[in-house]
């Protein structure tokens, strides 16, 4: 008998008290046979008041059907443990963990059992608050209106939530560990497949584009790749979210246009056409024109018709001279009745030619307002310069070109001059 055991080996008495853990030995009918001094702090009792009680009359019938099963298997021969939540004392509520162990005599009968009590409560609802985060986690993924995938490093889909599943029209577990080039078709697979590879080196990316597929007709969307990393820092699968983009992708490209074309004619505003200049000039590889129009006798038609009939003649020579020149030619208003083009040109031939060309367009739209407004009284003059052979510069090329049309107003209006031709002069 452990008590016996005990008082004739006070060093071993003094070992097990010094143990911060409650422990007791119990007899084969499940009564408390032996405590060290923890476990007197742990029971909330005194020696007298614990010793010969069985385990349902010190903690309740409760604690008994949970921990009787272990009293059982110890008393076979096997050590094992139990979970509960302790009911006594100043313990109350907290969960401990109960060791039980046969104690076994020199003859191998199995005398009693002997628990060991751990405090686990930290540990437990640790546990629990990360399986109810968890929990909330796993709803929250699987109810946001969003399509959540998660694939591994060979493509293959390990996660997908309803709104994907009901975006591609298919059930999780028909596409639950298949590629992601079978489940949405090589075609789309190559176009999203270069931001998969990126994400999968660690860099997270972006993918906006205009779906036409959908229910409620064509709408911009935006993918986002995450890389999933592991605790040394691999790269071991992407996760990614689309979101509806659709009305800030409008919203925007609205505002970007508003800023960078007049709100009168539509043709590119002032500051874009600097801006495209500025770039047009870092690309030596080709040279280009940069034509500057002026309408001759435009105040006359706001004065004399006001300014309705002069903002529509505007517009209208806005529209002739985008007509006129290729679309990747950029027309822009300077100001006032100025407009600017830049357009790449094969030679000064060329450029000449483009001029005259541009001059006609507008002389097609200018006749045709006079013969209904004020016939003979507005025409345009257009002055030219070409980078890099006249000028390197924005400003300089521009310059240039302005004064090229104040050349042609002085020959008489309704002509074409290129800055570095004095002498020469368009055809009327």
């Amino acid at each position: 008998m452990v008590a016996a055991s005990v008082a004739q080996g006070p060093d071993f008495a003094r070992l097990v008290d010094a143990i911060d853990l409650p422990i007791g030995r119990w007899s084969r009918d499940a009564r408390l046979t032996y405590v060290n001094t923890p476990y007197l702090a742990w029971s909330g009792r005194d020696r007298d008041g614990l010793i010969g009680r069985s385990l349902e009359e010190l903690y309740g019938a409760g604690a008994w059907s949970i921990a009787s099963p272990g009293f059982a298997q110890a008393l076979s021969g096997r050590t094992v443990s139990y979970q509960r939540l302790l009911q006594h004392g100043s313990l109350t509520g907290r969960w401990a963990r109960i060791q039980v162990f046969p104690d076994t005599a020199a003859d191998g009968t199995i005398e009693g059992v002997y628990t060991v009590g751990f405090d686990i409560h930290d540990d437990v609802t640790a546990r629990e608050d990360l399986s109810t985060a968890r929990q909330r986690l796993d709803r929250f993924a699987e109810n946001i209106p969003y399509p959540l995938t998660y694939v591994d490093r060979h493509f293959h889909l390990r996660f997908v939530n309803k709104a994907y599943t009901e975006a591609i029209r298919e059930t999780a577990p028909s596409v639950l560990g298949r590629h992601m080039a079978i489940v949405r078709g090589p075609k789309r697979w190559a176009e999203h497949e270069p931001y998969y590879q990126r994400a999968l080196q660690g860099q997270p990316q972006q993918y906006t584009r205009l779906v036409q597929s959908l229910p409620q007709g064509p709408r911009w969307m935006r993918t986002s790749y995450v890389p999933d990393f592991d605790a040394s820092g691999a790269v071991i699968g992407v996760y990614t979210v689309t979101i509806d983009v659709h009305e800030l992708t409008v919203t925007q490209e609205k505002l970007k246009r508003r800023v960078e074309h007049d709100a009168l004619t539509d043709v590119l505003s002032r500051r874009t056409m600097m801006d495209r200049i500025e770039s047009a000039l870092l690309d030596a590889s080709r040279p280009v024109g940069l034509f500057f129009i002026d309408l001759d006798g435009f105040k006359s038609v706001n004065d004399k018709l006001g300014h309705r009939e002069g903002d529509a003649l505007l517009v209208a020579v806005g529209a002739a001279l985008q007509l006129a020149v290729r679309a990747e030619d950029a027309v822009g208003r300077f100001g006032g009745d100025e407009f600017l083009v830049l357009a790449p040109v094969r030679d000064a031939e060329g450029a000449h030619a483009l001029a005259l060309h541009m001059l006609a367009a507008v002389r097609a739209v200018t006749s045709a307002a006079q013969s209904r407004l004020l016939p003979g009284l507005v025409s345009a003059s257009i002055g030219y310069a070409l980078a890099p052979t006249d000028a390197r510069q924005p400003l300089q090329l521009l310059q240039l070109a302005d004064d090229a049309m104040y050349a042609a107003k002085r020959r008489g209006k309704d002509c074409a001059h290129h800055c570095g031709m004095l002498s020469f002069e368009a055809t009327r």
